[in-house]
C-alpha cells in the first residue's frame, strides 16, 4: 500500500476540527473521510469537495469547477469540485468548506434507500421420513 502524500496528511490536518479524518488510496487518488462518509477527493495533489443540489450554487459562483475523467471518450463530471485556494491559508475558509462537503455527504447518505439486513440462506426442509 502507498503511502499518502503529504498533501494528503495536511488536508487531513486542515479539516481535522471537523472531526476524525482519514484518507483512503482509491484509483490514482485519496478519498477523505469523516467516519465511513467520503466528503472530499485528493487526486493529483488537487482537493476536491463533495457538492450536490443545495450546495453547487456556492461552488460555481466562486468558479470552482467539476472533477471530470474520460471514460471511453466521454467525460464523466463526479458530484465533487475544485476547493477554493482560500481554504488553504484562512482556517475558518477549511471549516466553511469542510462543512458544506460534509453536509452535502450527509445528505446523499440520508438519501440512499437503507439496506435490509442480510439473512442466512434458507435451509431446505427436512427430507420426509418414512
Amino acid at each position: 500500500m502507498t503511502a499518502e502524500s503529504s498533501f494528503v496528511t495536511f488536508v487531513r490536518e486542515l479539516f481535522s476540527p471537523l472531526g476524525q479524518i482519514s484518507a483512503r488510496r482509491m484509483f490514482s487518488g485519496h478519498g477523505l473521510f469523516y467516519e465511513r462518509l467520503m466528503f472530499g477527493l485528493v487526486f493529483q495533489e488537487q482537493l476536491y469537495l463533495k457538492v450536490d443540489a443545495q450546495s453547487r450554487p456556492q461552488f460555481e459562483q466562486a468558479g470552482l469547477q467539476p472533477f471530470t475523467y474520460d471514460r471511453r471518450g466521454t467525460v464523466v463530471a463526479l458530484s465533487y469540485h475544485r476547493a477554493p485556494d482560500s481554504l488553504f491559508d484562512e482556517p475558518e475558509q477549511a471549516r466553511r468548506w469542510g462543512s458544506l462537503a460534509l453536509d452535502a455527504a450527509l445528505r446523499a447518505q440520508a438519501a440512499k434507500p437503507v439496506k435490509a439486513a442480510r439473512r442466512p440462506p434458507r435451509q431446505p426442509p427436512p427430507p420426509p421420513s418414512r
